[in-house]
């Protein structure tokens, strides 16, 4: 499978990763990527950046030889109504925005709750990827949640950390199959993202592709492999 973009990693900015913007586009770079995201953290996780930050990102330059770089925020999803951490008009402006479930920030709730959080953060026309939707420490309702994510054009990721045996997340495989199996059923595209917090882990998907093996998940609903395909939803190219 064609695989040539990587849009969900994260800088020292984020408070717990390990190289500098500079050092990751470069890395970007050497793996051949088309299009590079970076995702810092939003306010409340703590040690990440102040919104001063995200105000500013205007100031970098998006394209590197012919490495495009998408700049964003991975949001914290904060309550039952979908709230994030990033306002308006700022969060607009954000060439892709992912929120996400993360404990510093929200505590888990019951099935019922915490897939309400999730389907309320896909409604905000500015969020356009729901991040590790596979944590089991975060109990969904997947159909309800793959069904939303198709109604409100809203990516579902697949998190190779997650699935690290290294990683902290529970249940992930077993949560990504349902996920993928789900997806398949009703036409809902997905992302792969590597979640690097340091430089040799961009573009890192090896966990992901025997799970879309298993499934025998559709390529052309892997966004991926095509950045036309990921254009259509994030914030920098939709409606274009």
């Amino acid at each position: 499978m064609r695989d040539i973009l990587d849009v969900h990693t994260h800088t020292i900015a984020s408070g717990h990763a390990y190289n500098t913007m500079t050092e990751m586009i470069h890395a970007a770079q050497e793996k051949g990527l088309e299009v590079y995201g970076i995702t810092e953290h939003a306010p409340r996780m703590p040690g990440s950046c102040h919104d001063f930050y995200f105000h500013n990102l205007k100031v970098v330059e998006r394209q590197y030889g012919d490495l495009e770089l998408l700049l964003g925020v991975e949001l914290n999803i904060l309550d039952e109504d979908g709230s994030v951490d990033l306002a308006e008009p700022y969060l607009g402006h954000m060439d892709v925005a992912i929120a996400s479930l993360h404990g510093p920030c929200i505590c888990p709730g019951s099935r019922r709750r915490n897939t309400a959080c999730v389907i309320n953060a896909m409604k905000n026309p500015h969020i356009n990827i729901i991040g590790h939707p596979d944590d089991g420490r975060f109990p969904l309702d997947y159909e309800a949640v793959v069904q939303a994510a198709g109604e409100y054009h809203t990516l579902l990721e697949i998190n190779n950390n997650s699935l690290n045996p290294r990683g902290f997340r529970q249940n992930a495989r077993e949560n990504d199959l349902q996920i993928l199996r789900l997806c398949k059923k009703y036409r809902v595209p997905v992302i792969i993202g590597s979640d690097a917090h340091c430089a040799q882990e961009i573009l890192r998907h090896d966990f992901v592709l025997p799970l879309l093996e298993e499934t025998d998940f559709p390529e052309e609903l892997v966004v991926n492999t095509d950045k036309t395909k990921l254009y259509a939803f994030i914030n920098k190219y939709r409606g274009q």
